[in-house]
């Protein structure tokens, strides 16, 4: 016959601002999940409008470049396929 003993639970994990568990319903985990949301978007460096352009441009121009790789080559192996089968 074994004694079912429950391990204490260990300070500082899971405990809420009075020491222990705090007992939360639906509406208390979402306005919590909410309020650590916040916290962290105020942690967030934002990039400043000249920096978003540039970053904006940056990324255009690398896209319009990769897509005239991608059609260069489409084109080039559709030849090569039409010269070989065709």
């Amino acid at each position: 016959m074994t004694d079912s003993v429950e391990a204490p639970e260990p300070r500082g994990e899971g405990t809420g601002r009075r020491g222990r568990r705090a007992k939360r319903g639906p509406l208390g985990k979402l306005a919590l999940f909410y309020r650590q949301v916040v916290a962290e978007l105020r942690k967030v460096v934002w990039p400043t409008r000249h920096q978003l352009t540039t970053y904006t441009t940056a990324v255009i121009v690398f896209v319009l470049v990769m897509i005239g790789i991608l059609t260069v080559l489409d084109w080039g192996f559709g030849e090569v396929v039409d010269y070989v089968f065709g």
